[in-house]
């Protein structure tokens, strides 16, 4: 009995060293949201996106506090924060999901890879699938990641009042990038 508890923490632990190996990370990663209405365009940018990605499975997770987006303006932000977002009931927007083709991925190639991706963004108390494509590219054994894809803000609950209708689009294009370093405990 003892040999197979010993075999399986023995087991357990060479396969948490070799997770821990696969695993890339950052706390620097760009989210950038653009509102293009007919009667203006707003742009907000957060760049305190942490974000980690599990190579060997392709499984990955991205959180965003929403209080960390800077606006051209500031009572854009305050609208923002207080009107739309929530962010004090609602602090942070998270997707987890996975690389559905990651095997494509070469790490030990510089260049830059072809991704499809899907899996859930939870956002202002909502949760909705996302499915998208994108790339990863490799460099000096870091990894970059691009994306970008349209939200509803009536999938996530948001409301446009009638007054700024004109000033806020109903649907927003969101742009990641995210620079990742190999994770080491």
């Amino acid at each position: 009995m003892n040999r197979i508890l010993s075999l399986c923490v023995l087991f357990s632990l060479l396969t948490l060293k070799g997770i821990s190996q696969d695993r890339y990370f950052t706390r620097s990663g760009k989210v950038t949201f653009i509102s293009d209405a007919p009667a203006e365009k707003i742009e907000a940018k957060n760049s305190q996106a942490t974000s980690v990605i599990d190579v060997a499975t392709g499984n990955f997770e991205f959180a965003v506090l929403m209080k960390a987006f800077e606006f051209e303006k500031a009572l854009m932000m305050e609208h923002f924060h207080e009107n739309y977002a929530e962010s004090d009931k609602y602090p942070k927007a998270v997707f987890k999901g996975s690389i559905s083709n990651i095997s494509s991925v070469n790490l030990a190639k510089d260049g830059s890879y072809p991704i499809q991706y899907k899996g859930a963004l939870t956002m202002h108390g909502v949760t909705k699938e996302i499915t998208g494509n994108g790339t990863m590219e490799v460099k000096g054994g870091k990894i970059i990641a691009a994306s970008s894809f349209v939200l509803l803000l009536a999938d996530y609950n948001i409301q446009i009042p009638a007054l700024v209708k004109d000033k806020v689009a109903k649907e927003v294009k969101v742009i990641v990038n995210a620079a990742y370093d190999k994770f080491n405990k």
